[in-house]
This record gives C-alpha cells, sequence and structure tokens, in this order.
C-alpha cells in the first residue's frame, strides 16, 4: 500500500476497476466506452491505464502520441480530442517509441501505478475508471489494495470456456479483497450476419451470463461481436460517440446506466 496513493484516491468521488481473467476479451474497449457514455451523462471522467506492458488506452481515445505535461508531483492527464470530460493517464504517454517494450519487474511497475495514483491530477474528475491489465498479479493487487474505499469492480469475459474459467477467478479475487463485484460483461456475444442476419455465436454464447449465476454477482450485459467496434476503436473514436445507434453502443448505455443509477455529476 502507498499512504499518498490512498489519500489521493480518497478524494475522488468513484472509482470503479475493470478487469478481465485473460487477454483478448476487449477489457480496454468496455472501459473506454464506459467512459465516454459517462461523459455523455455529464460525468467528468478519469482513465487510469495500469496495463503498463500493454497500454491501450490511448489508441481507443484518440491520444495515442500526445505527451503529458506537468511537473513533478502533478502529472497532467491527456484530455481526449473526442469529449474533454475524458481524461488518460497511460505509460504510453511517457515513451518515446510507441513500439518499445516496457521490461519491468514488479517493483517498479508498482512504483509507476503509485505516482499515477498520487500525483496524477484527478482533483476534476468525478469517476476514475482503472483499466487493469489481464490476471489477479501485482497491478490489480497494487491498485485494489490502494483504492480501499472503491465503488467496485466490473469484470469482462468472453462467452467461452477458457475465459470463463480465468474471470472466475477474478471474482474470487475480488471477494478475498473485500471489493464489491459490480458485476460480469459478456462481450463479443454473437455475430450477426450483415447479409441475411443471423445470429452466429463465434464464441459461444451465455458463458458470461451463466458464470455470474454461479458466482452470485450481477450480470451487467452481453455485448454484441461488431466490425464496427474493432474500427471506431483502432480509430481512436468509441463507438457510443461514432455510432450511438449501433446495437453495441446501446448495451454499453445501459451498462453505464446500470452502473451509475445512483450518481450524480458535480
Amino acid at each position: 500500500m502507498n499512504k499518498t496513493a490512498i489519500e489521493k484516491m480518497k478524494k475522488v468521488k468513484h472509482k470503479i476497476l475493470v478487469m478481465s481473467g485473460k487477454g483478448g476479451v476487449g477489457k480496454t474497449t468496455v472501459t473506454v466506452n464506459i467512459a465516454f457514455a459517462l461523459a455523455k451523462k455529464g460525468f467528468k471522467v478519469g482513465i487510469m491505464d495500469v496495463d503498463i506492458h500493454g497500454p491501450n488506452v490511448p489508441l481507443m481515445t484518440g491520444t495515442e502520441g500526445t505527451r503529458v505535461q506537468g511537473s513533478e508531483g502533478n502529472i497532467q492527464p491527456v484530455v481526449s480530442p473526442e469529449d474533454d470530460r475524458v481524461k488518460v493517464l497511460s505509460i504510453s504517454a511517457f515513451l518515446e517509441n510507441p513500439d518499445a517494450p516496457i521490461i519491468w519487474r514488479g517493483p517498479r511497475k508498482i512504483g509507476v501505478i503509485n505516482q499515477f495514483m498520487g500525483e496524477g491530477n484527478w482533483s476534476d474528475v468525478d469517476v476514475l475508471l482503472i483499466d487493469c491489465p489481464p490476471g489477479t498479479g501485482d497491478e490489480p493487487l497494487s491498485v485494489a489494495q490502494n483504492i480501499p474505499d472503491a465503488d467496485g469492480a466490473i469484470v469482462v469475459t468472453s462467452p467461452q470456456e477458457v475465459a470463463l474459467l480465468d474471470s472466475r477467478k477474478s471474482v474470487n479475487f475480488l471477494k478475498q479483497l473485500n471489493i464489491n463485484v459490480l458485476g460480469i460483461v459478456e462481450n463479443m456475444s454473437g455475430f450477426t450476419c450483415p447479409h441475411c442476419n443471423k445470429v452466429v455465436d463465434i464464441f459461444k454464447r451465455d458463458g458470461g451470463k451463466k458464470a455470474a449465476e454461479q458466482m452470485e454477482v450481477n450480470f451487467l450485459g452481453q455485448v454484441p461481436l461488431n466490425p464496427k467496434v474493432v474500427e471506431s476503436g483502432d480509430e481512436g473514436k468509441p463507438i457510443v460517440i461514432a455510432d450511438p445507434e449501433n446495437p453495441a453502443s446501446k448495451v454499453f448505455s445501459k451498462i453505464t446506466d446500470e452502473i451509475s443509477r445512483d450518481w450524480h455529476p458535480d
């Protein structure tokens, strides 16, 4: 635990961890779209990208290549060009070369996370989303220990059993640390053929829903597999902004309404 980080985080009204048991399930896509959906509701939102080895939040928020500003002890997150109510802090903003690998052991990663929490300027943020790397290792553990008063965590999975197996570990990780599980999101759940409108369950279906029932946690929704979600993410314009009427956008908006129903923007 880091005392400075803990005290700084206490000043942020709402904090949510976004986790996944394994990579490739669309955790960052979920994080980013919830952030922009919250911004559309009038909230000022911060995204703290603590996936040190695979920082994808900047690309999906249109902030890739923008360097952070600020002085020592006061790091200014980068403002998204798509909505100035969304701010991002990621290791990507400190790298000279985006293709350079981060070859660090645990203590150094923990040090950066403590800096993001303790020195990041989150003073005007209503909601802070923390995009964690897959698994239950150093990074999510450090975040969880520094934010004991978090509103909770969202666990993202895809429908197939190999992802569900790991998502259950994430739920149990959160329960052991006494962090509220806001619910499970099943991403990439069914693909609608644009030619015949038939739904094809490429990665199976309802696995996340069944896991939520088995683990006795809330099920937040099923996000359909949709090429436009991928395209908009790669372009730095989340689908809830690029195409609000897209089926995936409607699910993200519904999830956002569910987790923020008792909140009010300052």
